[in-house]
């Protein structure tokens, strides 16, 4: 028979729907669920958390002027090749990236927070192909 540690951990999908919601509010709630910290069986060593589905992705919310003064920065590799993006240019045109930036900086920097970010699928628009897995909707805003 087996015991109460050794069952495995049955994961649930969570559909989160980024419409007007503020950027680092939405971020540490993915966060929270991504980590397994909303499981009463947490342990910081064990990735014990869900699935997060995140839709309207460019419909996300910056409040202040972080839209004109929040930078983003990729570099190549080669000398003189790092880039440098505004918030509103990161928006227009990668959205998904704005999302999983944030996020990524709340999860742990090691292998385990490598594992908990690929958890997370980030979607411009309304539709995604996760419908399979019946998804939970968070709406507690």
């Amino acid at each position: 028979m087996l015991t109460k540690e050794a069952a495995p951990l049955l994961r649930k999908w969570v559909l989160l729907d980024a419409t007007d919601q503020p950027l680092g509010r939405l971020a540490s709630k993915i966060a929270y669920i991504l980590q397994g910290k909303h499981r009463s069986a947490w342990t910081p060593h064990v990735d014990s958390g869900d699935y997060v589905v995140v839709i309207n992705s460019k419909k996300v919310s910056l409040t202040g002027n972080k839209i004109e003064q929040k930078k983003y920065y990729r570099h190549s590799g080669y000398p003189g090749s790092l880039k440098e993006f505004t918030a509103k240019e990161v928006l227009e045109t990668h959205p998904n990236r704005v999302i999983q930036s944030a996020v990524r900086l709340m999860l742990p920097k090691s292998k385990l927070g490598r594992k908990m970010l690929s958890k997370m699928k980030i979607y411009e628009g309304d539709e995604h192909p996760h419908t399979a897995q019946q998804p939970e909707i968070l709406t507690d805003r």
